[in-house]
């Protein structure tokens, strides 16, 4: 499987106390093991960045992504990402811009999103977003 995991998994995974029992992060840590295919784009590792402190922390995050692929999106990508948050908004269905974009990245690229966002479940009913379950 391929997957692009959401800072929310990140997030929980990457806690210096034991991450919670959560099912996506348990998939994770499997699929880490089993060598799947991750795949992670620079807004999440920012994200990341950001929202935890210290050194150590830091090259933690570092060193989680250092093997992992990066993806870039391109002008196409980020055009496509307002044409499905503005198909979602005429759904009723607000989407933050940040991710659209990862949904954007997983169509473009197949892959399976692994969050704990129920944003993305969302986004699901309006274009064809393949969303982990347990």
């Amino acid at each position: 499987m391929r997957l692009f995991v959401d800072t929310s998994v990140w997030s929980l995974a990457l806690r210096r106390d034991a991450p919670p029992r959560v099912p996506e992060v348990d998939f994770l840590a499997r699929a880490l093991e089993a060598g799947e295919e991750l795949f992670t784009t620079g807004l999440v590792l920012q994200e990341l960045l950001q929202g935890f402190q210290g050194a150590r922390a830091r090259e933690r995050i570092l060193d989680a992504f250092a093997a992992l692929p990066l993806l870039v999106p391109d002008r196409a990508a980020h055009v496509a990402a307002a044409d499905l948050r503005s198909a979602c908004r005429r759904r009723g269905l607000q989407v933050e811009t940040i991710d659209a974009l990862y949904a954007q990245l997983c169509l473009q690229h197949e892959l399976t999103m692994l969050t704990t966002d129920a944003d993305f479940r969302h986004i699901a009913r309006v274009r064809p977003l393949v969303v982990w379950q347990a």
